[in-house]
């Protein structure tokens, strides 16, 4: 029985995964255990918790998998600065101190961060390399339930490349082609995150959020003159009007003035300037994700895709490839960033380093739904809040806890969450979550303003039973990880007045569109989660138990969280947020607590605790 331990670190989203004759066993984030969102750090804390979780010491793992290649990077890194010098010189100066003192010799770095948890361990020998889209691309496919499968993978840059396309055969994988640094798509999405005045590697999300509100106004421009996008999908851009290969800022004064204007301030008034350049962006993406994706069906005359990367958590692009109809199946890695390249390395060392050929295929997939974070008993659970002077409820079952939730649900409460094992990746799926009744009309406002702490024009996720999904939306596959949207069905939509059409921008915001409308965006579309009894079946009871009250199967999931701040992770982290924040209840376990009922003054400071995102 071989056991991996994968590890991704030092650039964002920390991560470590564990992996057992190639079963996942666990994986974690390390901003989940240091409060740090998108933690870079070593993940000492997820590594600690895999090996927990395994009932094992560091001294029994037989591999330890880094998911990307130091020096190739750090040879990118100087043939980009030597490329484009003497610019550049500034940021060059700051870097390469950092690296030729801590990155480059990773080996050391990591076995002496190891050793902190078992100085007696020899681990010279244990410890590989895999590339990082390679890790990526593992991670897409041998999760999934394709035997075979194209595989595609998109973000900013790993070693050198950006976007790669390859193939999955049993336990073989290989990377056909790919697109390198400068060109990346995952990047210009960058640039235009950084430029709308959002924080990059963190806010991309937002610019997708926000392109409905807008018109694509700025779309041929950005053809025109910042990407050449061929018919295959290969793309080139023109790096006269970017920042990113010679400093730390994305774009420059050429780009600008293609624009008409200086990058937005953060945290200044969003205009409708901002909104068009976010739907014009999303418009260019799609183009170019389609295009791909009809190039990779040809060449590699596969039926199936796998996703991963950053841009495969753009959920409009990969439901543009669903309604395409290109690829029979698609499946999509759940952490496709970076922490999901921590799954991938391990698998890498399994199936391609040592030939371990794929086993345990599931119905749906390999992932188990996403649930590989800590868990904590009912022993454990009630110790904590006693421990916290928290007052609560216990109750003695599910089915008791979920008919008093979901009836409170009905009531328009607001309910914190945290059930099983904490999720893997940046989606709450039903373990860490906030919950809420998507029929109450100011709930998308209460939620944004009062909970979270975050942009109004932000929306809501859909949890909804998978077998009434077709009745509500207009998606015909299930999307158990919340990377699909869909439109929500005609006949659930709200007619809007002639008036109300003429609406622009964040005017539109709060229309009321259709019967559950604090899921419901401006252009109709909701982000989808298919909720399954076999990988969540107490939330799938609650969303039964809601459905039976309120004839509608569905509520509005977001993650366990204020803005800035991580999922959470323990049943502390739950309670600190429930008690500074505006929700009615938290639900831990069999835990029920009422906000009026406790005695914890909220912290004065709270929001103030977390570096906005």
């Amino acid at each position: 029985m071989m056991k991996i331990l994968g590890i991704s670190a030092f650039y964002h989203d920390s991560a470590a995964a564990l992996i057992d004759n190639g079963t996942i066993i666990a994986a974690a984030q390390e901003e989940r255990f240091t409060r740090k969102k998108h933690d870079p750090a070593f993940p000492i804390n997820s590594i600690k918790y895999c090996l927990e979780e395994s009932h094992i010491d560091l001294s029994n793992i037989d591999f330890i998998t880094f998911y990307e290649k130091p020096f190739l990077k750090f040879e990118r890194l100087l043939e980009t600065y030597l490329a484009s010098a003497p610019f550049g010189f500034h940021s060059f100066r700051k870097i390469i101190p950092i690296w030729v003192k801590e990155k480059i010799f990773q080996k050391k770095l990591i076995i002496n961060e190891l050793k902190k948890l078992n100085a007696n361990t020899k681990l010279h020998k244990k410890i590989l390399f895999s590339e990082h889209h390679l890790s990526h691309a593992a991670s897409a496919f041998y999760p999934s339930p394709f035997e075979s499968a194209a595989v595609l993978v998109l973000d900013g840059v790993g070693e050198y490349t950006t976007s790669s396309i390859g193939v999955g055969n049993n336990s073989d994988l290989s990377i056909l082609k790919e697109i390198r640094f400068p060109h990346s798509l995952g990047l210009l999405y960058a640039a235009f995150t950084s430029y709308i005045g959002f924080k990059v590697n963190s806010g991309e999300y937002k610019v997708m959020g926000l392109a409905p509100y807008g018109q694509p106004k700025y779309t041929q421009t950005i053809l025109d003159n910042l990407i050449d996008i061929k018919p295959d999908g290969s793309f080139r851009l023109n790096m006269e009007y970017f920042n990113y290969t010679t400093d730390f800022t994305m774009t420059n004064e050429k780009f600008h003035k293609l624009f008409g204007s200086c990058p937005r301030q953060r945290e200044s008034t969003i205009s409708q300037r901002e909104m068009d350049l976010a739907a014009s962006i999303q418009v260019v993406l799609e183009k170019a994700v389609l295009l791909l994706a009809k190039s990779i069906a040809k060449v590699t005359q596969q039926k199936n895709l796998c996703l991963a990367g950053g841009v495969a958590l753009n959920c409009v692009a990969n439901s543009k490839i669903i309604k395409s109809k290109i690829f029979d199946k698609i499946w999509i890695q759940p952490a496709s960033g970076d922490a999901g390249g921590a799954i991938g390395a391990a698998l890498v060392t399994h199936h391609l380093f040592n030939r371990q050929s794929r086993s345990n295929f599931y119905p749906n997939d390999n992932m188990k739904g996403a649930y590989l974070g800590p868990s904590f008993s009912q022993e454990q659970i009630i110790k904590r809040l006693e421990k916290l002077d928290a007052q609560f409820t216990l109750f003695q079952n599910n089915d008791d806890i979920v008919k008093r939730v979901a009836a409170l649900l009905a009531q328009n409460k607001t309910i914190g969450w945290f059930q099983g094992r904490a999720e893997f990746g940046p989606r709450a799926l039903g373990n860490r979550s906030i919950l809420a009744n998507p029929k109450c009309p100011h709930m998308q406002k209460t939620l944004n303003l009062k909970i979270k702490y975050r942009e109004s024009f932000r929306p809501f996720a859909a949890s909804i039973l998978t077998d009434d999904l077709e009745q509500w939306f207009d998606l015909s596959v299930t999307s158990p990880y919340m990377l699909l949207i869909a439109n929500v069905n005609k006949e659930k939509r709200i007619k809007i007045t002639p008036e109300q059409e003429k609406l622009f921008g964040i005017k539109k915001l709060h229309l009321i569109r259709s019967e559950i409308s604090a899921v419901t965006h401006v252009d109709y579309s909701s982000r989808i989660q298919t909720v399954h009894k076999e990988t969540n079946p107490i939330y799938y009871a609650l969303l039964d138990e809601f459905k039976k009250i309120t004839n509608c199967p569905i509520l509005v999931n977001t993650s366990f969280n204020i803005r800035g701040e991580p999922i959470v992770n323990t049943p502390e982290d739950a309670f600190h947020c429930f008690i500074n924040t505006k929700l009615d209840y938290l639900v831990i376990g069999y835990c029920l607590l009422n906000k009026q009922e406790q005695t914890i003054i909220p912290e004065k400071n709270y929001k103030n605790r977390f570096e906005l995102d």
